[in-house]
């Protein structure tokens, strides 16, 4: 009995299967499309192996034999779990199962993510997505060095990185200003503001680490300035509490601080620079090597408005 697992293959075992069910090798192997002669060898090997007969030849079909009983039962069991594990491969095929890691930075966490993986989510209810929270400098880092299925990031911060990417969502950046601010119904009255016209201002900011950080940074240099920050935070809701305590004005994503506007003491102002509409993007390494999960992610969250 050794050797039923190294020599016992599941064709036989599928064709016992239809023989007990036909009773008749000559219908079993016309369901088949075999002959009848390629049907009997497959029977005769399996009643060679366990040293029994399985059937007992008749005039007008087969009946099957104690031994066969017990052989059907089995064989039927395996048959099932191979077609069940079939189905639930073909789930990893399509990408309605697997897992996919995702590193984002904190503009599309916040204002995006939540309610576009959660609608995927509903779709493809078996695939895990591990999201975590990254600078566009590191998003593109970890993609390069497959450390993270695919990334989402500012498209200013692609330079020269070797990853290929796809249109997610845009934003826009607006002016956070305290309620009691001097200058903040100026402000306020405004229905744009120009980003040169608020140099003057002191900040409160993220970290240096901070595509966005960066990206005022240089616009200031531009402008022949340097910004006034008194006070960095990490997240963008440290960044509007902030201003909400009077600590100075933000240059912050326009949904997010829309937020915090039943809650906190702030009036948003978008700013009317060109560079203020911002392109987020999903970047991966190469889009033939995605796994299928990853690549259903790809479109899905490639198709959400911009």
């Amino acid at each position: 009995m050794e050797n039923l697992l190294r020599k016992l293959d599941l064709t036989s075992l599928r064709l016992f299967v239809v023989v007990c069910q036909e009773k008749n090798i000559a219908r079993a192997a016309e369901r088949e499309f075999i002959a009848p002669s390629a049907v009997s060898r497959r029977i005769a090997e399996i009643e060679t192996l366990i040293g029994l007969p399985v059937i007992e030849r008749q005039s007008r079909g087969i009946a099957v034999t104690p031994v066969g009983e017990t052989v059907l039962r089995y064989a039927q069991m395996i048959i099932a779990d191979i077609e069940a594990m079939s189905a639930e491969l073909s789930l990893f095929l399509s990408g309605a199962k697997g897992s996919v890691r995702v590193v984002a930075n904190l503009s599309s966490i916040v204002q995006f993510l939540p309610e576009d993986v959660a609608a995927f989510e509903r779709v493809f209810p078996n695939v895990h997505i591990d999201l975590e929270e990254r600078h566009t400098a590191d998003v593109l880092r970890l993609v390069d060095e497959r450390g993270a299925d695919l990334g989402i990031c500012n498209a200013t911060g692609l330079g020269a990185a070797e990853v290929e990417h796809v249109p997610y969502r845009t934003d826009r950046l607006a002016l956070a200003v305290p309620r009691l601010h001097p200058r903040a119904h100026r402000y306020a009255a405004a229905s744009r503001v120009a980003f040169a016209d608020l140099l003057g201002e002191r900040f409160v900011g993220l970290h240096d680490e901070s595509a966005l950080t960066r990206q005022l940074a240089v616009e200031a240099a531009r402008a022949g300035a340097r910004l006034d920050v008194k006070i960095r935070v990490s997240s963008l809701d440290a960044l509007c509490r902030m201003v909400h305590a009077g600590l100075g004005v933000a240059v912050v994503p326009e949904q997010t601080a829309q937020l915090y506007l039943g809650t906190l003491d702030i009036a948003i102002v978008p700013l009317s620079d060109a560079w203020a509409v911002r392109q987020l993007v999903i970047v991966y390494k190469h889009r033939e090597q995605l796994s299928a999960s990853a690549a259903a992610l790809v479109r899905f969250l490639s198709q959400q408005s911009g």
